[in-house]
Order: structure tokens, then C-alpha cells, then sequence
């Protein structure tokens, strides 16, 4: 195990959930951390779940099931990571959101820990600027759903430091996943090719080339996808969607990243996919059905 002995997340939702299960299962020491302990709540419930579904179908052993939870303290206050060795933004994708947190983290946290984000595409180096520690600010960025996705990208901004680098290279490692590196640009690398995609089909439903479900089903059967675009979308929710295209929008000043306005559309009703009931499909009777 590296030096990276403790972690705290900030945000108990589905991605600080889903790091703070993988840490806990490799042996590292988590504080979860929300706004109020109910959410927090809500999400080591999830985790419980999410480990028992895995040691039904022989992912890991039921007996790693208690421990790894007792690794897991809940927490509704920053203070509680004074002496995390890592600490990882994992809220909402919005960067004033992002930059607050972090101002307010660093003066907690012991100056040797590393800050880190999970955003998929906010600017590390301008969340970086956030901290008293530029040098040791990384993007850990986690894909989702984070105990069954291998992939991590790490990101170093402008002011990132080797060491830093090195050890986040070794958490990675340490809890099981493949790491990619790239570069601080819009969107990194995973998101800079997956969101126009499903940008380009929400367009293509906008424009009545194709429906919900034969757009799904043209890209699950036509190219081979597991998951069709606008099934996708939900999964990720439209809001994050959303966010990541118009950091493209606006990082990259390209026309070809102008957000659908038919995604503009469904986020202002709150239909943002699986975790608000309504998206693309509607997920509040026993089948999904396509709400368009």
C-alpha cells in the first residue's frame, strides 16, 4: 500500500459513493462526507448493496462485506479530514460549487495531504488556484459506476507536482483500477469524445431523424454499444451532461459542442435522467418507457 493510507470524499452521492466503496474494499480508511449525515446515510447505504450484489455473483468475498463498511466513517463537517492523506472533490459538476469546497477544505486538511478532484471536465489548474496547495492538486477523475468501471483518468494541472503525480499513479494501482493520463483540456479524454456523441444523438432526436428508441436501438445493434446513447444520457444524468458540453462550449469556442436545445429543454423541467424518474425515458412504472 502506498502512503496513501486514509481518503476523504466530499459528496456522498453516486460518484463519492462508488470511490469511497472501492477505497474501503482495498484496505484504505474513508471519510464520507455530505452536507447532512442523512445523505451520507443514504449513500453507505447504497455501498451496502452495491457490495452485497457483488459477493452474490462472486465479485468479492462476503466476508470483506463488514470490514470494508467499518473502514467507512460518516462525516457532515470538513473538519472530520484533518488528517486524510488524500482528499477528493467528488460534487456536484459545477465549478463555482467545486471552488468553493475546496477554499474551504484547505485550511483544514494537513498541509502534507494531496487535494484532488473528480470532475470530468472542469480546468484542474483553475480549481487548483482554489487551494493553498496548487503543487499538490491532481484530478483523479473516476468513471461511472465506479466499482465496476476500470478506468481512472489522473490530470495534472499546470502546477501539479511530480510527487503528487507519483503517488496518485500509486492509489490507482492500489485500489484496482487502469489509469489513463491525460492532459488539462475541456472535457479530458473520456468525456471530450463521449458527450458530443451523445450530444449529437439528443440533435438527431431534436431534429426527427429517429426516435428514442430507435436511436437506442441503431447505436446498440448498428455499433455494437452496450448501452444506447440517450439510455446513456440518463444514466449520467442530463444535468451533468449539460455541464460538461458547455465547458467544451466554452473552453473550446467550437460550434460543433453547442449544447441541443432539446437538452437545454429537458434539464429546465428537471428531467435529468434515472435519479430524478424522468429523462429520456420514464423510469417511474416497472418498465422504462421513451418520454419522446
Amino acid at each position: 500500500m502506498s502512503g496513501i493510507q486514509k481518503v476523504g470524499i466530499v459528496g456522498a452521492g453516486q460518484m463519492g459513493s462508488g470511490i469511497a466503496h472501492v477505497c474501503a474494499l482495498s484496505g484504505i480508511d474513508v471519510v464520507l462526507q455530505d452536507l447532512a449525515l442523512d445523505k451520507v446515510e443514504q449513500g453507505l447505504a447504497t455501498i451496502s448493496g452495491n457490495m452485497n450484489r457483488q459477493a452474490t455473483k462472486g465479485i468479492i468475498q462476503e466476508a470483506d462485506i463488514k470490514p470494508a463498511l467499518a473502514r467507512i466513517a460518516a462525516s457532515d463537517a470538513y473538519e472530520n479530514m484533518a488528517d486524510c492523506d488524500l482528499v477528493i472533490e467528488s460534487a456536484t459538476e459545477d465549478e463555482t460549487i467545486k471552488r468553493k469546497i475546496l477554499a474551504q477544505l484547505a485550511p483544514v486538511v494537513k498541509s502534507s495531504a494531496i487535494l484532488a478532484t473528480n470532475t470530468s471536465s472542469i480546468s484542474i489548474t483553475r480549481l487548483a488556484a482554489s487551494t493553498d496547495r496548487p503543487e499538490k492538486f491532481i484530478g483523479i477523475h473516476f468513471m461511472n459506476p465506479v466499482p465496476l468501471m476500470e478506468l481512472v483518468e489522473v490530470v495534472r494541472g499546470i502546477a501539479t507536482d511530480d510527487e503528487t503525480y507519483e503517488a496518485s499513479r500509486k492509489f490507482v494501482a492500489d485500489i484496482g483500477k487502469q489509469i489513463t493520463v491525460a492532459e488539462d483540456f475541456p472535457a479530458f479524454i473520456v468525456n471530450r469524445i463521449l458527450l458530443p456523441m451523445i450530444n449529437e444523438a439528443i440533435y438527431t432526436l431534436y431534429e426527427g431523424v429517429g426516435s428514442v428508441e430507435s436511436i437506442d436501438t441503431a447505436m446498440k445493434l448498428g455499433a455494437n454499444h452496450p448501452m444506447g446513447p440517450l439510455q446513456l444520457a440518463d444514466f449520467i444524468g442530463l444535468d451533468t451532461c449539460l455541464s460538461v458540453m458547455q465547458v467544451l462550449y466554452d473552453g473550446l469556442a467550437d460550434t460543433k459542442y453547442r449544447p441541443c436545445p432539446l437538452l437545454v429543454k429537458y434539464v429546465e423541467a428537471g428531467w435529468v435522467g434515472r435519479k430524478a424518474g424522468r429523462g429520456f425515458y420514464d423510469y417511474r412504472g416497472e418498465t422504462p418507457v421513451p418520454t419522446r
